[in-house]
Parts: structure tokens; sequence; C-alpha cells
């Protein structure tokens, strides 16, 4: 699986960020587990025609060590669907600048 990675998370820079992501992404139901939802003008042509298929997202997980961003665009209305992909170039730019603007939001340094 492709992924973006910040390893070494301080434990106070954990707590900070669970709390970030708590209020400003959706919880998946699992624990550290985070729903980013992938912003319309940023959708492929498949998954701006899959309209039932929407909100498209990028899974976060948030562990006391780590963030790990899959590099994979989702949907939770199906597990297999051809809107499912790899995030091409403009999507993949934008969550990195997502969790980079968490990042420095946050004054975390990693």
């Amino acid at each position: 699986m492709k992924q973006y990675l910040i390893d070494e998370l301080r434990h106070e820079d954990y707590e900070v960020l669970q709390n970030y992501f708590q209020d400003h992404f959706t919880p998946s139901g699992l624990d550290g587990l985070y729903w980013i939802s992938l912003e319309t003008d940023l959708l492929s042509a498949t998954q701006r025609a899959h309209t039932d298929c929407q909100p498209h997202y990028f899974a976060v997980e948030l562990q006391p060590d780590r963030i790990s961003c899959e590099m994979l665009v989702r949907t939770s209305a199906r597990v297999r669907c051809d809107c499912i992909a790899y995030a091409d170039a403009r999507q993949r730019d934008w969550i990195l600048q997502v969790i980079d603007a968490v990042l420095e939001k946050l004054a975390i340094n990693v």
C-alpha cells in the first residue's frame, strides 16, 4: 500500500493530534482511524460520476508514534468499485498539504 508516513511522534504531539483529528476529521469507527473527505473539485471523472459512492476520502491512521495516510481514495459505500483508486497527482498533493498544514498549525515539528 502506498502511504505518507510521519513517524517518531512525541507523546505530547500524539495527544494534540488526537484532539485535532477528533474535532476536524470523521472518525471511521475504529480507534485511531479517521476519514478525510476529498474536496469535490479534486475528484477524478469516474469518482465524480459515481454519485452513489460519494463522499470519497483518504484514510488516516493516528498511532501514538506515527501518522499513516493511505494514498488510496476510498468510498464508504462499497468495498470494490471503479472509483476506488490510488490518488492521482492532484489528490496526492492535496492530502500531503492537508496533513502538513495540520502539523504546522499545531506547531508540531517532525
